[in-house]
């Protein structure tokens, strides 16, 4: 799907939280690397320190990210493209290289209410286990949720 068509409809509201999920160009396995890894978990809480949004869940996939996010200062598009842009610059230059790191746009889905936020981030933790990458999520190192600690 191109990613115009993923933005009919998508909305942006502080205090809302979202689902996003980004996915690597190409689902090229980047975070296979355990130093890749940790680039995008901390891009991911700067996100949280720079007070433009408040994750709530996030997990790294080898070739993608799954996010429970809710809004603060900055619109969903510019969170999500925050995150890849900064990810992305700081990942080619760990590499030594250049070029497209995430595929454009994402995928969202607004939280309709408070009592889902907890299974949405279970959900989310849950992707490594169903992925057949650990068999239980305390043990995947590539994940955190504000209920996991």
């Amino acid at each position: 799907m191109s990613s115009s068509r993923l933005r009919i409809g998508r909305c942006s509201l502080p205090g809302q939280a979202y689902t996003l999920t980004m996915v690597c160009h190409n689902r090229h396995r980047w975070f296979d690397d355990p130093g890749m890894a940790a680039i995008a978990m901390h891009h991911l809480r700067d996100i949280d320190q720079r007070g433009y949004a408040r994750s709530l869940a996030w997990v790294v996939m080898p070739d993608h990210v799954h996010w429970l996010v809710e809004l603060g200062s900055q619109p969903l598009a510019g969170i999500a493209r925050r995150f890849k842009s900064s990810s992305a610059l700081a990942i080619n230059r760990a590499l030594g290289r250049g070029g497209a790191l995430w595929q454009a746009g994402y995928h969202d889905h607004a939280v309709r209410s408070d009592d889902s936020l907890h299974r949405h981030a279970m959900y989310i933790l849950g992707n490594p286990v169903r992925a057949g990458l650990t068999e239980q999520i305390e043990d995947y190192p590539y994940a955190w949720s504000l209920w996991a600690g």
